[in-house]
């Protein structure tokens, strides 16, 4: 067949495709449709096939081979895509759909007619801002002074905020309280363990992990240590690079692997502690990531080899058994981090820990392990798709009549309150991130 009638930008995406995309991947995808009913964006477009991943493989498939022009409605597919990878685990061929996923969305930002605004915005946060942990301070540290100085109480006074999009005004309350940039104390290097090491990790910190949700990573050493974990928190590491390589933003992301690779290469670690289920998936992916860099492809490997969730090695190392855990009789419940389940194939330890402790009734909600609706920044670029998700989220959160809602990744945990803030439910029921929730129990 001949190829179809394409503008000179689409036949330069079609070139990259055939070039870049796998093929062998692309064609052990079998049409067979498991992936289908594990897919949000399929369930809740009443169920049509180009928003699912057999359906956006087929489109990839098809601008692979010059069959059909690599056009908007193909870019808008990819786009309204979650990247939860919900897909993977049921596949019967073991597809990387997330792989060709990030790898279409680079290929389409390469040949980007973003307009003057989108660019300038691009630029500031995947260049100016992310990669930058002092800058990433400087700005909690504004959101902080808006939250304590009276202004965020004066704007919602006014009614400022109804300026802006109504899920964005709910985040706005929903967000935590940032701490004064003087309690964010820098971590020292090492932390010795509390009894007998039994393991040395590396614990990769985050970005902002280790500023929105400084706390958090606080109580995760002080876990770590009463686990029988020596620390070492290497000072040179930085973000992760998730945000880059799930918007298109690919060498960006290869750029900021291979610091934190050369970050954590001499750490001496047993283990790669992660306490943010987005960021733990992405550093296991760093060895796809870099598996043509002949520098760095084997050494991401064994990066990756390393890699572990907070819960994991706290489960591994008998942390549960050995601590004894209490709280006042209360009814929780878990909401699966997508990319620790679907990537990190983390999803029994998390549970067990919370089952150890005393005075919890953990009750399972429906659907656990479907998405929230987060997917990183998608709740601001696609506010309507992320609420629908959102809203069928908290039906079967509130199922469960439980008290407290207990996830294990910053962007859940953030859109989890949000729908505890639109259901109106802030009197019933919190959100927590299961560090802190361990915290609190440890006796």
């Amino acid at each position: 067949m001949s190829q179809v009638e394409m503008t000179v930008r689409e036949q330069a995406i079609q070139a990259d495709f055939a070039k870049r995309m796998d093929e062998t991947e692309l064609l052990n995808c079998m049409q067979c449709g498991f992936c289908l009913p594990h897919c949000p964006t399929y369930l809740e477009t009443g169920y049509q096939e180009a928003h699912s991943p057999r359906g956006r493989i087929a489109l990839m498939k098809a601008v692979h081979d010059g069959l059909i022009a690599p056009d908007e409605e193909v870019k808008r597919s990819l786009d309204l895509c979650l990247g939860c990878r919900a897909c993977e685990p049921v596949c019967p061929a073991g597809v990387n759909y997330g792989h060709m996923l990030e790898e279409a969305r680079d290929i389409f930002e390469d040949h980007s007619t973003h307009s003057a605004g989108v660019k300038t915005v691009r630029k500031t946060v995947f260049e100016g801002l992310f990669p930058h942990q002092n800058r990433m301070e400087k700005a909690m540290s504004l959101v902080g002074f808006y939250q304590r100085s009276g202004l965020q109480h004066i704007t919602r006074k006014i009614g400022f905020m109804k300026l802006f999009p109504e899920s964005m005004q709910a985040m706005e309350r929903a967000m935590p309280n940032v701490l004064p940039q003087k309690e964010r104390k820098a971590h020292k290097r090492v932390y010795e363990a509390e009894q007998a090491p039994v393991a040395t990790v590396a614990f990769f910190k985050g970005c902002l992990m280790d500023t929105m949700f400084y706390e958090t990573n606080k109580n995760t050493i002080m876990l770590l240590q009463k686990a029988g974990c020596r620390i070492v928190v290497p000072d040179s590491q930085g973000c992760c690079g998730a945000l880059h390589g799930h918007s298109g933003e690919k060498a960006k992301a290869q750029e900021m692997a291979r610091k934190n690779i050369d970050a954590f290469e001499d750490s001496g670690a047993d283990f790669i502690i992660s306490n943010a289920g987005g960021c733990g998936a992405f550093l296991q992916d760093y060895s796809h990531l870099l598996s043509k860099d002949r520098d760095y492809a084997e050494r991401a490997a064994d990066f990756t080899a390393k890699m572990k969730d907070i819960s994991q090695i706290l489960v591994e190392v008998g942390f549960h058994e050995r601590v004894p855990l209490k709280l006042a009789s209360q009814r929780i419940t878990y909401q699966d981090s997508c990319h620790l389940r679907n990537v990190m194939k983390t999803a029994s330890a998390p549970r067990r820990l919370l089952q150890a402790i005393e005075g919890v009734e953990l009750i399972e909600m429906e659907k656990a392990d479907s998405c929230c609706g987060s997917a990183g920044i998608y709740n601001i670029i696609e506010s309507e798709m992320s609420m629908q998700i959102l809203d069928r989220k908290m039906e079967h959160t509130k199922a469960t009549e439980a008290t407290t809602v207990v996830t294990a990744n910053p962007g859940c945990l953030l859109q989890m309150k949000l729908g505890i803030e639109r259901e109106g439910l802030q009197q019933k029921m919190e959100a927590v991130h299961i560090v802190d929730l361990l915290a609190e129990a440890v006796q």
